[in-house]
């Protein structure tokens, strides 16, 4: 391998890691929320949504910072919106892989 060099990516994914965590976090939520752990639940999606959301504003992915805007006002937990039942149960592992989809594809040059 001598002479060949390796092409750098010319491109980062500032999304990926705090989209992983708010993922794991949404998985669990099930058995979080049964532990009454709710709120945290919510302050993780919530707080994860927005840092999410600026890093597709920084790449100028419009439709993801939409989409984490409103992530973050459904899982807000300052003002809860008191859901339950199958709909909030099935609303926890979409938005999983909502946070797992944008975290993969939101990517910004590399300066």
């Amino acid at each position: 391998m001598s002479g060949s060099t390796r092409a750098e990516p010319t491109f980062q994914r500032n999304a990926l890691a705090p989209a992983l965590i708010a993922a794991a976090v949404l998985f669990l939520a099930p058995v979080l929320l049964t532990a009454g752990w709710g709120i945290v639940v919510l302050f993780v999606a919530a707080i994860f949504a927005l840092i999410v959301g600026w890093f597709a504003v920084q790449a100028r992915q419009w439709v993801w910072a939409v989409v984490f805007a409103a992530i973050a006002v459904v899982w807000n937990p300052v003002f809860p919106f008191g859901f339950d039942g199958l709909f909030w149960s099935l609303a926890q592992p979409v938005a999983a892989i909502v946070f797992l989809v944008a975290g993969a594809l939101i990517k910004t040059e590399r300066t």
